[in-house]
């Protein structure tokens, strides 16, 4: 946004800064007034009808119930789920390919991998291009970017005519080598745009021009079977909002964890396909640094999955390769990995008489049965009312009640299949839920070389404080760190989110004195790239830019990411260079090769443009015991036992008190097993200590 427009408005009253999250059952707010630092937050169910409609919807709740004018907002941060929801539903676009000649099998080959090496059984996901839809045209580009065959037009336009008759609504240009010259798809791109301007047309080169065909033609290819639903999407956000006399410009999170303005969504539809995981790992880690906190695994159970990242040292990590339903994602994105259990997660029994749950969410529509809109079939959150974890007051902001009723009679239907109680039932869902989250993040924790003992669990979402203690326990850890609404997290990871562009160079050279200006040249080119994308984003602060290269060993098939100094670069130091590339890969692998010949093969570039620095009112703790609104019945996995409820509210800095225990407020409900300390930080953060 304008910096005059902020001022004025400042300067005028209220001053708001909003971010929105959507998932796939609610949509958050977290409200920010910066002149006072007072925080709004709500949710408000998806509607996925009519996407983008629960947005208003929840801006004019935001009005009437906290005073929010949003013609006061100078920020406004938008995730959203459309793209990659067009992909897990495969609803995108009818696209065509253009390759070269010889290589139109290129998207089914792949890398020849088994998605699954262990089953037996397993089957490759269905390119989203069909392969009568895969156009050879008689092409080629040398690997050193020079032309050995120039385009044939004639071929190009013979397959334009094919495409428009078989019903594309775009076409995506990926020729061999356009990571060293991207002229012929510019060409071809060029000459489709004339005969056919009715359909729209990426390149891969644009899109992310980096070495391997298949990487580089996948990523176009999701970029443009999302491209009409998120383009359409955002512009209807953006009337929606100009019609609500907003003025701020509207900004959308993206999955490598930064921001990028909604104009500029339209096309670079990629980048935000992960931009909800990737907020919400963005907003805890800003939350562990208030606290410090060096050392997080986050849980994000929101309605129909639950995912895990790593934050070290305050930070998120960083990956590619990120799974986008079936089909991996080659642009940096924060490292979540993800599971089909939510709190929508539906629990059956299969024909061996096996319980089992997920992956087939219930969703917002119908939802679960306890909410009363048409769900019929049990669910996780179905089970933690059945336990009586769940259901003692109004849920999502007033916007849901339990119905106890429903849930113990969908419940029932499965305990009558196993011949168990409905408890016993309720208590096997959740255990189920619990063991299937124990898998995934071992695995991740394995990946990753750390030791989760050391590591405190911050869970959030809707559905994370319900069993984020119970897994906590079952990995070992010692401590849990709850904020203080952690239903809107991901919601606030866009409020505080940076500018984030990625760039990179293929350069494809061994790793010498010689070749060093020329790798200092690509880096040169790819920071006025970053500066001039974060001015066409509006920043015009400073900059951080930060370098990495790709590299191996001669005779390796793929490469590791090193950091790089900018200073070795000036002053021409290779030898820093191959230092730092032989204690990645011991850090990596547990060895290196001094004598080892090095080959660079990419050069990255990450420009980052500050965000406004927010911070939350802080509390000075004082001892204090806390005092329980009530008690309640609960089933704690052998009997029934009463348990304290406490009211969110009402806990100060410095409350102290012991599980079993219930926590309830307005995004959220805590449940805190036997065995456990818990006190409240002057963060507001709830702090859960486990006993042996």
């Amino acid at each position: 946004m304008d910096g005059a427009i902020a001022a004025n408005l400042a300067q005028d009253g209220a001053d708001w800064k909003v971010g929105v999250d959507i998932g796939g059952t609610f949509i958050d707010f977290c409200a920010l007034e910066a002149n006072s630092g007072r925080v709004a937050s709500l949710k408000v169910l998806t509607t996925p009808e009519d996407p983008g409609a629960e947005l208003m919807t929840g801006l004019a709740l935001l009005a009437e119930r906290e005073g929010f004018d949003p013609t006061r907002m100078t920020r406004f941060v938008h995730g959203t789920t459309v793209g990659i929801n067009t992909i897990i539903q495969r609803k995108g676009a009818q696209l065509a390919l253009f390759t070269n000649a010889g290589f139109e099998d290129v998207i089914e080959l792949a890398r020849l991998r088994m998605p699954d090496m262990y089953s037996l059984f397993c089957t490759r996901p269905e390119p989203l291009i069909p392969r009568d839809m895969v156009f050879g045209i008689p092409v080629r580009m040398r690997a050193d970017g020079s032309e050995s065959q120039a385009p044939d037009m004639d071929a190009v336009e013979r397959a334009v005519a094919t495409a428009k008759a078989t019903g594309a609504q775009g076409i995506i240009v990926s020729f061999l080598h356009s990571w060293r010259n991207g002229a012929q798809e510019a060409s071809v791109k060029a000459a489709i745009a004339r005969l056919a301007p009715e359909l729209f047309v990426f390149s891969s080169a644009e899109v992310w021009p980096v070495i391997r065909e298949y990487e580089r033609s996948s990523t176009a290819i999701l970029n443009g079977y999302v491209h009409p639903r998120v383009s359409g999407y955002l512009t209807a956000l953006e009337e929606r909002l100009k019609g609500s006399g907003v003025p701020a410009r509207p900004m959308l999170t993206k999955s490598n964890g930064g921001l990028m303005n909604a104009a500029e969504g339209k096309h670079a539809c990629v980048n935000m396909l992960l931009s909800g995981t990737a907020s919400g790992v963005i907003g805890a880690s800003w939350l562990a640094r208030q606290a410090g906190e060096g050392k997080i695994l986050t849980l994000d159970i929101g309605g129909t999955s639950a995912d895990f990242a790593l934050i070290i040292g305050g930070e998120p990590q960083f990956g590619t390769g990120e799974l986008i339903g079936e089909f991996p994602l080659h642009i940096p994105s924060v490292s979540v990995s993800s599971i089909g259990v939510g709190g929508g997660s539906i629990a059956s029994v299969d024909a061996q008489g096996v319980l089992r749950v997920g992956p087939e969410s219930a969703g917002s529509t119908p939802g679960p049965a306890c909410y009363g809109r048409g769900g019929e079939r049990a669910t996780v959150t179905d089970a933690m009312v059945v336990c009586g974890w769940l259901g003692h007051t109004e849920m999502a902001y007033g916007q849901l009640k339990i119905d106890v009723g429903l849930a113990h009679r969908a419940v029932g239907d499965l305990a009558s299949r196993l011949g168990r109680t409905v408890e016993q039932t309720a208590q096997a869902i959740l255990d189920i839920a619990v063991s299937e989250m124990f898998v995934e993040v071992e695995k991740l924790a394995s990946r990753a070389g750390v030791d989760l003992r050391d590591f405190t669990l911050m869970p959030f979402g809707g559905g994370g404080p319900m069993l984020g203690a119970f897994l906590a326990r079952e990995l070992g850890m010692k401590r849990l760190m709850a904020p203080r609404r952690p239903g809107v997290v991901s919601a606030l990871g866009g409020l505080v989110a940076d500018l984030r562009g990625d760039f990179i160079r293929t350069i494809f050279a061994p790793l010498s004195d010689a070749s060093l200006p020329g790798i200092h040249s690509a880096f040169e080119a790819l920071a006025r790239e970053g500066r001039d994308w974060l001015a066409a984003q509006g920043h015009d602060a400073a900059a951080e830019l930060s370098l990495s290269c790709d590299m191996r060993y001669v005779g390796q098939s793929y490469e590791i990411e090193v950091v790089v100094s900018p200073e070795w670069l000036v002053e021409g130091d290779a030898a820093a260079i191959s230092q730092a590339f032989h204690l990645t890969h011991e850090r990596l692998y547990d060895f290196h090769d001094p004598e080892g010949e090095i080959e660079l093969v990419n050069a990255r570039l990450s420009a980052v443009g500050a965000g406004p620095a927010l911070s939350f009112p802080e509390i000075d703790e004082k001892d204090a015991r806390a005092i329980p609104a009530r008690r309640l019945p609960v089933y704690t996995g052998q009997r029934v036992e009463t348990v304290d409820l406490h009211d969110r509210q009402a806990l100060v800095p410095g409350s102290v008190f012991h599980g079993p225990a219930v926590v309830v407020q307005e995004d959220t409900t805590f449940a805190i097993p036997i065995g456990t300390q818990a006190r409240v930080d002057r963060h507001l953060n709830l702090l859960l200590t486990f006993g042996e």
